[in-house]
């Protein structure tokens, strides 16, 4: 046993695992939530959040998200839920399309949290975010990309596996845990 060290079973033992499993997701909700959309089905929030803490030691799960006044009580939800919400203006055009990217933020709070995460869990197909990946996995901070769509993503992505470890871990399988299920009448 090295010095410095806790004896395994002990409380400081306990600290000390807990301690090196500490961590974050990063949301791009847009791509997350058209992506699973696109392949027939809603994503139940409070699963995916029980998902991600489970499967992925998530303690903190960030949300990047366009705000609109019309979705307050989605936001409230995303809250009550364990989700931290960041939101991002939205412009409106004439034609009636919204727009909101969310990309730059994700970005830099996953910098600003670098210090205090043991790996990041970047949810998205978006090869916007390459960059970070690669730069995280380099650094041994990326646990994890986790593209909501196996069939449809930025093949940027797909270099940021190497051959003795691979990142990209999809949704497409998740359908039976993760499916919102319609409400039964009474």
């Amino acid at each position: 046993m090295e010095c410095g060290v806790p004896y395994p079973r002990s409380p400081q033992w306990i600290f000390y695992i807990n301690k090196e499993i500490k961590n974050y997701a990063f949301i791009d909700s847009q791509n997350l939530n058209l992506a699973i959309q696109e392949q027939g089905w809603k994503l139940d929030l409070v699963r995916f959040r029980t998902y991600l803490k489970e499967k992925y030691s998530v303690v903190k799960a960030y949300v990047f998200i366009g705000y609109m006044e019309e979705h307050k009580d989605l936001y409230k939800s995303l809250q009550e839920y364990g989700y931290v919400i960041i939101f991002k203006p939205t412009l409106r055009y004439k034609d009636g399309t919204t727009k909101g990217n969310c990309d730059a933020e994700l970005v830099l709070q996953t910098m600003i949290d670098y210090q205090e995460y043991g790996g990041a869990v970047i949810v998205s197909g978006d090869g916007d975010f390459y960059c970070l990946a690669d730069y995280l996995a380099k650094n041994d901070k990326l646990k994890c990309v986790l593209v909501p769509n196996e069939h449809k993503y930025s093949a940027l992505l797909k270099k940021i596996n190497k051959s003795d470890k691979k990142y990209l871990n999809f949704m497409n399988g998740l359908r039976s845990k993760l499916e919102l299920k319609k409400k039964k009448a009474p």
